[in-house]
């Protein structure tokens, strides 16, 4: 196909991307709260908008289901760290839209600190497995991963976790089921990622439109 196909996640990014691309002269035609659709029109006939999971955005870019994407760094570092990743996904422009940070958080009775400088093997529930294993044996922390996909507080409070491993934003929910943050891993936001031999083949196509982006995202 010689158009262009933009894989978004609805949500905080599918909301923050739209005021970038507009800027960027693509405006969504289709509303996706109102429309079962997965395909979404907008006001260039070459210009397509897909609706994924935010865990997918990366493969679909990378496979060639979408020539660019908009996805978090949590999820972009996730992918790349798996088996699935290889680096095959070309990160061109923060948009610094949705942000957050990737942090630790227990129970508020929970000791964390002494757990750590005694060695203590320490059960952490988390999606982000990967960022998860990598972050804590960068301290030598010893950790049995336990993979959730959501409601990850649940897991301090039923037993099955020491800690999680989340994103956290006002930190308004952790406060909500008294669990408090003890370690911050990264800042994250998200990214347009773009697929390389869509970068190369339809290099015309897609240089304005990261030119306006840069210019938008310059701009806020």
């Amino acid at each position: 196909m010689s158009g262009l196909t933009l894989a978004l996640s609805k949500g905080r990014i599918f909301d923050d991307t739209l005021p970038l691309l507009k800027s960027a002269g693509i405006e969504v035609v289709d509303d996706p709260e109102k429309s079962r659709a997965l395909i979404l029109r907008t006001n260039q006939a070459d210009v397509r908008v897909v609706l994924v999971r935010a865990s997918d955005v990366p493969t679909y870019v990378q496979h060639g289901g979408a020539d660019v994407g908009v996805a978090g760094l949590d999820v972009l570092l996730e992918h790349e760290a798996g088996p699935y990743g290889g680096g095959a996904l070309l990160r061109p422009l923060d948009l610094q839209i949705a942000r957050c940070r990737l942090s630790v958080a227990t129970r508020a009775d929970f000791d964390y600190g002494a757990a750590v400088r005694q060695g203590a093997r320490i059960r952490v529930a988390t999606k982000y497995t990967y960022l998860a294993r990598q972050h804590f044996a960068e301290k030598g922390v010893h950790v049995d991963l336990i993979k959730l996909y959501g409601s990850m507080e649940l897991a301090p409070l039923t037993g099955l976790a020491d800690a999680i491993v989340d994103l956290v934003s006002t930190g308004s929910t952790l406060k909500a089921n008294n669990l408090v943050e003890v370690e911050h891993i990264l800042p994250i936001s998200s990214y347009l990622v773009m697929n390389p031999v869509s970068a190369k083949l339809k290099r015309e196509r897609l240089q304005p439109l990261l030119q306006s982006l840069q210019a938008a995202v310059a701009q806020r």
